[in-house]
């Protein structure tokens, strides 16, 4: 499993909803639910370009020798100032960024790959065993080998492209047509480790309070769905001065594993839900993304296909990716014969 794979920043998943009528065109467990309109992300300035030049670099050949000198070839400026760009955008000097990404794209060969110490540490670029092995402490607090035979949580590097943070999303021009893929998903009965905020009722408030690095430890913790999850809690699952939005893992209900410190675990039930999946995107247009399925999310009318909105159960936010489309669920109930 790659974790490289530059990522669109959390902050800005939410997009507020839009009114509108309810969708007659959506029949059945999937449908067309509605035709939303898509435009290109505004341009970013060429420091910016530069950066993610250099992000995309590294993450296609994070499994060889990656100098400054290649590092500048790719901005289009000097090794000074790509160097100092970098450093700027992102937090990290070049070597302080590649090395991270390549200690937690170890970390998850350890833990998926039947493969050797030895084998992940040439493989990607460290010089001696050792060298790996105190990097690897120094960066997730326990020795590789050990990790190997029983992983624990721990906190994965997570790239975001500095693109994204140019990219504004209240002004977005709506003119082309997407398509929005709508179709009933069981769940089944399954705990949610989650970690709570204070007050945050959307990633934007919710990374203040609990930091983004969050997303990273999700990711390292095996779920029921394959990824972390973000959801918004009914009352009924919230502790008095949490947040509504939580962000978590799905796990199955005799998970007896080891639960991360200021985490806790709730028991969902075995519930309907209606998944909304827009077409694939361009990341830089993910803000028309994200509003176009949750426009139709807001207008569809589930009593169309024999259901009513279930808001006793979390709704479920994936996390954007443009090879798949933004995705959003929620629950539903069978509609009631009067």
């Amino acid at each position: 499993m790659k974790i490289s794979h530059l990522r669109i920043p959390p902050a800005v998943w939410r997009v507020n909803f839009f009114s509108g009528e309810n969708s007659k065109e959506s029949r059945g467990n999937s449908s067309t639910a509605g035709k939303i309109g898509m435009g290109r992300g505004e341009k970013v300035n060429e420091q910016t370009r530069a950066v993610q030049r250099i992000q995309d670099y590294i993450e296609a050949n994070l499994n060889h020798d990656i100098t400054m000198a290649d590092l500048a070839r790719v901005s289009l400026f000097s090794p000074w100032h790509a160097y100092r760009l970098f450093k700027t955008y992102t937090g990290l000097t070049p070597v302080e960024y590649l090395r991270r990404m390549r200690l937690s794209q170890s970390a998850m060969r350890l833990k998926n790959e039947n493969c050797r110490v030895i084998d992940v540490a040439f493989d990607l670029g460290f010089g001696s065993v050792d060298g790996y092995q105190r990097a690897f402490n120094k960066e997730f607090g326990c020795n590789p080998k050990e990790y190997a035979k029983q992983p624990v949580p721990i906190k994965l590097f997570i790239p975001y492209g500095v693109k994204f943070k140019e990219l504004r999303k209240d002004s977005i021009d709506m003119k082309q047509a997407q398509s929005v893929f709508v179709q009933v998903i069981k769940k089944p009965e399954r705990k949610a480790i989650i970690k709570r905020g204070l007050n945050a009722e959307d990633y934007f408030s919710y990374c203040e309070e609990v930091g983004c690095d969050i997303w990273g430890l999700l990711t390292s913790m095996d779920s029921l769905s394959g990824e972390p999850v973000c959801l918004w809690l009914p009352q009924k699952y919230r502790l008095p001065n949490t947040s509504v939005y939580v962000q978590g893992v799905e796990v199955s209900p005799d998970y007896a594993g080891k639960i991360p410190d200021g985490m806790d675990e709730i028991l969902l039930p075995a519930s309907d839900y209606l998944s909304f999946q827009g077409e694939p995107f361009n990341e830089e247009d993910y803000c028309e993304a994200i509003i176009g399925v949750q426009e139709a999310m807001n207008r569809y009318d589930p009593t169309l296909i024999g259901y009513t909105w279930d808001d006793e159960n979390p709704r479920i936010q994936l996390e954007p990716r443009g090879e798949r489309g933004y995705v959003e669920l929620r629950a539903v109930k069978v509609q009631s014969v009067q």
